[in-house]
């Protein structure tokens, strides 16, 4: 599974560089547990959304409020079921005109070759005082 796996999160991202969601949601399972550390209290792409419906409006969300200058999963492990990446990204929030900039850890569940679960931590602080301006 380890080069399977590595191999469907690397077209994920390439889906979300090029903008297909529909490409994205294809790779996810029905029952998708999606979830980026912090409250939605104190940044609206916060917390958990359930399903390919709540994902596409994630995705939808992020679109709106977040422009991007960097986005580079660098590192990618496998191991049993789950996919570990690496990375860091930049850019502004629109609706503050904020910037913000963090590594991340996105961990990919996966199971009959699609994933089930994504969790996501990054550094939620940077996020917040770019939305709250």
């Amino acid at each position: 599974m380890s080069e399977a796996g590595i191999s469907l999160i690397k077209g994920m991202y390439e889906n979300f560089g090029r903008g297909n969601v529909d490409g994205i949601i294809a790779g996810l399972s029905t029952d998708i547990h999606w979830r980026v550390n912090g409250e939605s209290s104190d940044y609206p792409l916060f917390g958990i959304w359930n399903g390919a419906g709540e994902v596409k409006k994630f995705f939808a969300g992020v679109a709106e409020q977040e422009q991007f200058s960097e986005f580079s999963p660098n590192e990618f492990y496998a191991v049993a079921d789950r996919v570990f990446v690496l990375g860091r990204y930049a850019g502004k929030i629109a609706k503050t005109g904020r910037t913000f900039a963090s590594e991340f850890v996105h961990v990919f569940t996966l199971r009959d070759g699609k994933v089930c679960k994504f969790h996501e931590f990054n550094d939620s602080a940077r996020f917040v005082a770019a939305w709250r301006g």
